[in-house]
């Protein structure tokens, strides 16, 4: 087997956004003992694809992106009465497809009820998170989607900075969307345009004005 080469995902203009490097030939078990290690770091994150690694350091405008993304879908869940579970960055991966994932946040939606109890999910017996969100604003790193939809991610959400795209897997691959499959009452373009705002409202101002056109979304869905 060749040794590890690495490759260098960062961009300046990205510096304070993320920072992401890129190793090749990396076996299983190398991967595995990594995500031992860093077990109690929540500011690393692991992907693997059938011997690439890639290793992502998230810095605060990736994480401030991501949690406001999140914090967006829980805000709809509670004004829909919709139970949902967050499970973060949890680690997922299928030794079975050499497939392993962390996502920036991932929610159990329709399939909430499968996993209720759980503190953990084993993706060979329990189902995958319905929709996964990615924070990408930096170019060149690793592509995500078909370890995704190997692993059955039915939505997938990716802000690079400035669009979110919607991702629903269709036969075997991933087509964008306006519309969410989770939630429907939510789409891409209104998703952008809320985190367009948040670039200029405070937290406060921001998720009071989304509560604000989710209820009104409601009350003219029901006329």
């Amino acid at each position: 087997m060749s040794p590890p080469t690495l490759t260098f995902g960062e961009h300046m203009s990205h510096a304070q956004i993320e920072q992401r490097v890129i190793v090749r030939f990396v076996s299983w078990t190398t991967y595995e003992h990594l995500l031992a290690d860093l077990s109690n770091q929540s500011s690393t994150r692991l992907t693997y694809d059938r011997g690439m690694l890639e290793i992502m350091c998230p810095l605060p405008e990736h994480e401030e992106w991501n949690r406001t993304i999140a914090l967006l879908v829980e805000v709809l869940a509670e004004e829909m009465r919709i139970d949902i579970r967050n499970f973060g960055s949890t680690t997922f991966r299928r030794a079975d497809l050499a497939r392993g994932f962390e996502p920036d946040s991932c929610f159990y939606i329709q399939r909430e009820a499968d996993i209720s109890g759980k503190s953990t999910i084993d993706l060979t017996v329990d189902p995958p998170p319905d929709l996964v969100i990615e924070v990408d604003i930096t170019s060149g790193s690793l592509d995500k989607f078909p370890i995704y939809a190997q692993v059955g991610v039915p939505e997938v959400w990716r802000y690079d900075g400035q669009r979110l795209r919607i991702s629903i897997l269709t036969a075997e691959r991933y087509v964008e969307s306006e519309t969410s499959l989770a939630l429907p009452l939510l789409t891409g373009q209104r998703l952008s345009e809320t985190l367009a705002q948040s670039k200029t409202l405070k937290r406060t101002a921001l998720l009071r004005s989304f509560r604000t056109w989710v209820r009104q979304e409601r009350r003219r869905q029901r006329r």
